[in-house]
């Protein structure tokens, strides 16, 4: 690793305008619009399932058709990912960030007027094709925009508590539509959203690349990465939706897997590299990587059974199930800041990761405890205040890891493989900790236990299983991680070159 020029000291004569280069003058206010685009993303993960039982009565559509509102989204989202990382480093970012937002407005509109199930479908699709382009431009404008370590730190925090948040408040948004207004508001209210993201881009965002050169798109790289991650995340979408041993789900599985086994194999030998793999090689970005990936497997259980207990077991309407994340999203929001305003800089990523996971992991553990009549204040609330500060310290950590240091020219694919790795981590997380849990309450109604007595010893095999993910994750993650503060936070100018 070598440190650009212009780390060095600055000469006191230099005029005080230029000293200290910190980045945009208007970084702040560009936070703000890259965060409210990454809400709009983050939360449409979630948002519609509160929405899916008004939806489904509305349109008459099955409980089999349903999956494909939620996997649709995932599918076109996940299998794109790395393709827009590429095109916002070769097309600019501002123009891709710009486009990834207005066509998300428009597939919103088109869903939120959606008349069938096929064209709802359809709208969900779209809205997982530009929030492809949308997502790794966000993250890549980030990273350059704020050119301070310690700012950038701060940013990190912020950016990296809405994306561990984002799916508590999709949850509580979707909550408040439905009762108050109806479902289609679960898709029109991204327009909001995209206003906002689309006059502030223009307005705030610089245009231009970082070099004039403009590479040739690995046409191989992108056959290969697409084709394997649409089948990756189809497979596991069957895991869910009928079973692991079904041919529809083995057979895509492999499918994926050679397929991005030979992803990574043309990767070595690409004169143009879609990905390039010094980007996953360097040791505290796979690490992590593996930390995201373990996250976003595990914290979605959470949300998804969580949700069914408040609503089944304790009668909260969808409103209060929203705001019974509350508190989880406050210490997140906590976790993450100081992770990457106080701690990062100072005892680096081994440390605030693993600790982070194990946290979490014990919030988590504390969920499996649940029983048929556990109270909120009692069983929940614990529970979620310490899962929400472990995936705090975790999520903003990783990312600010995982994108730091990397050449400007790859910051757009290096953002596009966070995003894929969160994408990939939820969709086996879902469907992993879905069949576990089917598979115990099907065993407890088998021994004679009532409906909802089964139904929350689902939820607690999920849970459990998902506290010992994070352990586990946690104990791979400190020995993966270097010790210590990496330079590229430490040192003052722009980010380390690789």
């Amino acid at each position: 690793m070598t440190l650009s020029d212009s780390s060095l000291p600055v000469k006191t004569s230099a005029p005080p305008e230029e000293q200290p280069d910190h980045g945009h003058a208007k970084r702040w206010l560009i936070l703000a619009v890259i965060a409210i685009a990454q809400v709009m993303v983050i939360l449409d993960a979630t948002v519609v399932n509160i929405a899916l039982p008004s939806a489904q009565e509305a349109l008459r559509f099955t409980d089999d058709q349903r999956q494909w509102l939620i996997t649709g989204y995932a599918l076109s989202f996940g299998s794109l990912l790395l393709i827009g990382g590429r095109v916002a480093d070769l097309f600019g970012r501002k123009i891709t960030f710009l486009v990834g937002v207005a066509g998300f407005a428009l597939a919103s509109a088109v869903g939120g007027a959606a008349g069938s199930f096929e064209v709802l479908v359809a709208a969900r699709v779209g809205q997982g094709v530009f929030a492809a382009l949308l997502a790794p431009a966000a993250l890549s404008l980030l990273t350059t925009t704020f050119t301070d370590p310690a700012e950038r730190g701060k940013a990190f925090g912020i950016f990296g508590a809405i994306s561990g948040a984002g799916g508590a408040i999709g949850l509580l948004l979707g909550g408040v539509l439905t009762e108050y207004l109806n479902w289609r508001w679960c898709m029109y209210v991204n327009l909001f959203f995209a206003a906002i993201g689309f006059i502030g881009g223009i307005a705030l965002l610089a245009k231009g690349r970082e070099s004039t050169e403009r590479p040739r798109i690995d046409l191989i790289g992108v056959v290969t990465a697409t084709a394997g991650m649409f089948a990756l995340v189809f497979g596991l979408g069957n895991a869910e939706s009928k079973s692991w041993s079904a041919p529809d789900t083995w057979g895509f599985l492999i499918a994926g897997a050679v397929l991005l086994i030979g992803f990574i194999a043309w990767q070595t030998k690409s004169a143009h590299p879609l990905l390039p793999l010094r980007i996953l090689l360097h040791r505290n970005r796979g690490g992590s990587f593996l930390a995201i990936f373990v996250l976003c497997a595990g914290m979605f259980v959470i949300f998804l059974f969580l949700t069914y207990f408040m609503q089944v077991n304790l009668g909260f309407s969808p409103v209060e199930s929203g705001l019974g994340f509350l508190p989880m999203i406050g210490t997140l929001m906590v976790g993450a800041t100081l992770a990457t305003t106080v701690l990062l800089p100072r005892v680096g990523p081994r440390l605030l990761v693993t600790v982070g996971m194990l946290l979490a992991g014990a919030g988590i553990g504390l969920l499996a405890l649940l029983e048929a009549d556990s109270k909120y204040a009692g069983a929940v609330l614990p529970a979620l205040l310490i899962a929400g500060f472990g995936i705090g310290l975790t999520m903003a950590s990783a990312m600010n890891v995982g994108i730091a240091g990397v050449d400007p020219q790859d910051s757009g694919v290096a953002s596009a493989a966070i995003n894929a790795v969160q994408q990939i981590g939820g969709s086996i997380g879902t469907a992993l900790f879905s069949t576990i849990a089917a598979t115990a309450v099907t065993d407890s109604l088998v021994s004679g236990a009532n409906p909802m007595a089964a139904a929350v010893s689902g939820y607690s095999a999920a849970f459990t299983w998902s506290a010992i993910l994070f352990g586990v994750g946690g104990v791979i993650c400190a020995f993966v991680l270097r010790p210590g503060v990496p330079e590229e936070l430490r040192t003052a100018g722009p980010a380390v070159h690789m």
